[in-house]
């Protein structure tokens, strides 16, 4: 017996095809796709979310000083001038940072190895690429996802039916994230 549904692609094509299915569904927290598809994002869904909440609490928060460049009132740098060189001027600004403990670390690079790069692009035209921003799924695991299913043993996603599909008749379901 198979322990995966083959979807009638090739390999690469069928870990493509779940990896963005499985991407889209942590994003947007529902999809619509055929039932078979479906069965086996959930698989791979379920393992990513059952990951974050086992590794939830896993870091440390570390302080740390960081060389920060100053800016105007336009959001531009200031510079000054030394030596005859225009210089940047930074100020150094203490942050505190979420460091991974090891076993962290490992989930967060066994989800990178899953989920693709997701960027937000605003949908009013005007400054369309300068408010493009990247979305960091994996950190929306750990700090939404974990503890929202902490007290949850397995089945974080559901599966709705919802008709045939009008082109070939395939079974057409919702796949939410409970």
């Amino acid at each position: 017996m198979a322990k995966y549904r083959k979807l009638g692609r090739t390999s690469d094509q069928r870990k493509a095809l779940l990896r963005s299915q499985v991407t889209a569904l942590l994003y947007k927290g529902r999809i619509i796709t055929t039932e078979a598809r479906a069965k086996e994002v959930r698989k791979i869904a379920d393992g990513l979310i059952a990951l974050a909440v086992k590794e939830k609490d896993n870091f440390e928060t570390v302080k740390v000083t960081a060389k920060v460049p100053r800016k105007d009132k336009d959001g531009k740098r200031v510079k000054e001038v030394v030596d005859g060189k225009k210089v940047t001027v930074f100020d150094n600004v203490e942050k505190e940072v979420k460091k991974d403990l090891p076993s962290r670390l490992h989930a967060r690079r066994q989800m990178l190895k899953v989920l693709y790069p997701v960027k937000e692009v605003p949908t009013t035209t005007a400054g369309r690429k300068k408010g493009t921003k990247q979305v960091d799924l994996v950190a929306k695991l750990f700090d939404e996802y974990g503890p929202k299913y902490a007290s949850r043993n397995g089945g974080y996603t559901r599966i709705v039916k919802i008709g045939p599909r009008k082109g070939d008749a395939a079974m057409e379901v919702v796949l939410e994230l409970v």
